[in-house]
């Protein structure tokens, strides 16, 4: 996707996590995060097919804090894959917030892009 059209700022965000996808639980890594998706890096054997439906779970402490999210994936080349979230509880939302407020480090850019998931 062109960064014209992007209306989420991502962070980057290297991590491993889980995708379930298709009743299979593939180990991924994060690449980078936004309030309405993630960028995922594949292993080599690993398939995903344009608009499957997935959940992203993202470990973020020993203390079992994680960010979840429903998504879609919207696109796939090579070992990269993109999601678009679709849902994501309050818990995680609220981690995901903190995470892009303290990588942008402009917290009205942060209430703007909220205000843009909120409304559309």
């Amino acid at each position: 996707m062109s960064e014209e059209r992007r209306q989420y700022s991502r962070i980057s965000f290297a991590s491993p996590a889980q995708l379930l996808l298709d009743k299979r639980a593939l180990e991924v890594q994060v690449l980078d995060l936004s309030l309405k998706g993630a960028l995922l890096c594949l292993s080599d054997d690993t398939a995903v097919a344009i608009g499957a439906a997935a959940v992203l779970d993202v470990p973020l402490d020993e203390l079992g804090n994680r960010i979840r999210m429903q998504t879609t994936v919207a696109h796939c080349e090579g070992r990269q894959a993109g999601l678009v979230c679709q849902l994501i509880d309050i818990d995680s939302v609220t981690h995901l917030r903190r995470l892009v407020e303290l990588n942008l480090g402009d917290a009205d850019l942060l209430q703007r892009e909220l205000a843009a998931l909120l409304s559309g």
